[in-house]
């Protein structure tokens, strides 16, 4: 990107490298490709000091729902910091956790009874490992202390999430440090028998799960999955049939099944939650991002009365669940996660998301044709198109090439935030984007694949 030049944004890049180390960057990188300052947000825009626009095509790592600096919960963030900034959560309480709480659990299966707080979601899925042993050690199942997940999983960056991730990229140094998990083959649908349904190839591979915990049971507290999209696993998709057999061999083996509704849920795949596209109840729900409409960080995990009686005990049988964080439930985040459930229940959202993933798809599906795209998918408000060296053989691109950046530069360049995972382009926009911004999204896109796949 040695032509894309700021004019007043030079001095913020500079000030930043001496000082700021950014996430999942390397960060020498910036030798060749600018940093972006950004000076504002609006709605599906981002702004940076050159007033160049940017339609947010990702919602800032998939966790804006409502447009950036929306006005609703604008307000109600600022009426909350009029009263109460925050307070420590263990032996008080506030009425937006309580609220919030109640909430939840109301948009959840009867079985939900009862809503954990923690800060973010790599921690939820941590606090949610630590639950599921815990309840079984309180149970007298000692030996319980493993857990099952999908190859292609990623659950997180702290060392528990990590544990149950697979995906070499973020994982592999840190090998040393984890907690051994039993990794069984994802049921993604891209490299089915073309001759199978999704619904079949799913379900068929469910088979090697159901292998693992018949094998494992005795030692395994819970089985983590991703529901339907495995998102940083390069956005590969699944059946929801998936989930009802798990849900199945996890009460005949007594173990916990923990959806990881992180990126998924509140109304990513088209439900409020992706788990409910299979008429389940999970044992314990990990919910983060898309939480506070892209505000703040907070993440809750939701669990049943059973876990939670698991731990309710007299003091001294140190019993109890003593996991915490500093700003747990922050009046403040969950101040805007009620008010992002206030433009759910009072804007007919998940309605709404129907019609404009059908368009999206029908916007998409034209890709299929290009001779280097080996797929395309859509669950919901997720998209995702798949560049290949060899459409026939869906033989990938050598990752070293680093396609996907050439579509990250193209797409800047014209207008539009594409942060490719790999050779994937994905499109996870806030849910207010109208079709005109989505012609121009998927234009950029088109354009960024013909640069990406020369």
């Amino acid at each position: 990107m040695s032509d894309f030049h700021f004019k007043n944004g030079n001095k913020i890049i500079k000030r930043d490298l001496k000082v700021l180390w950014h996430p999942c960057t390397q960060m020498k990188d910036h030798e060749k490709i600018p940093l972006i300052p950004i000076k504002s947000g609006k709605g599906v825009f981002i702004k940076d000091f050159d007033d160049n626009n940017y339609i947010d095509a990702i919602s800032s790592w998939w966790v804006n729902l409502f447009g950036h600096s929306n006005q609703y919960i604008n307000k109600k963030i600022k009426q909350q910091i009029d009263s109460l900034e925050h307070v420590l959560l263990a032996g008080f309480t506030h009425m937006p956790a309580i609220e919030l709480s109640e909430r939840l659990i109301k948009k959840s299966p009867k079985e939900i009874k009862k809503c954990f707080f923690t800060d973010n979601g790599s921690s939820s899925i941590d606090a949610a490992m630590k639950m599921s042993f815990h309840f079984w050690k309180n149970q007298g199942y000692k030996k319980k202390s493993k857990f099952i997940a999908l190859s292609n999983s990623y659950h997180g960056e702290t060392l528990g999430s990590l544990s149950v991730s697979n995906i070499d990229l973020y994982k592999k140094t840190y090998e040393k440090l984890m907690k051994q998990t039993i990794i069984v083959d994802s049921p993604d649908c891209y490299n089915k028998n073309t001759s199978h349904s999704d619904e079949k190839h799913t379900s068929l591979m469910f088979d090697k799960m159901l292998s693992s915990i018949e094998k494992n049971h005795k030692n395994v507290c819970a089985v983590i999955i991703e529901p339907l999209v495995q998102c940083a696993g390069y956005m590969r998709m699944y059946h929801p049939v998936y989930l009802k057999l798990l849900r199945e061999a996890c009460d005949k083996y007594k173990i916990h099944l923990i959806t990881d509704e992180i990126a998924v849920g509140f109304g990513r795949t088209g439900t409020m939650f992706a788990y409910q596209q299979s008429n389940i109840t999970p044992d314990i729900i990990c919910l983060s991002k898309g939480i506070t409409g892209g505000y703040m960080t907070l993440s809750t995990i939701l669990t049943t009365d059973e876990i939670y009686n698991a731990f309710y005990d007299e003091y001294t049988k140190l019993n109890a669940f003593l996991h915490s964080h500093s700003y747990t439930a922050n009046p403040i985040a969950c101040a805007a996660a009620n008010a992002s459930l206030d433009i759910f229940e009072n804007s007919n959202i998940i309605q709404k998301n129907k019609s404009t993933s059908r368009y999206i798809y029908n916007k998409i599906k034209k890709f299929w044709n290009h001779p280097n795209i080996g797929d395309v998918r859509q669950h919901g408000m997720i998209s995702a198109i798949e560049m290949v060296k060899d459409k026939s053989k869906k033989i990938p691109y050598d990752w070293k090439e680093r396609r996907g950046i050439r579509c990250y530069e193209y797409g800047l360049k014209n207008g539009v935030l594409l942060r490719p995972l790999g050779n994937v382009i994905y499109f996870m926009p806030p849910y207010i984007i109208n079709r005109k911004q989505i012609d121009k999204v998927i234009e950029v896109i088109s354009g960024a694949i013909n640069i990406a796949t020369k």
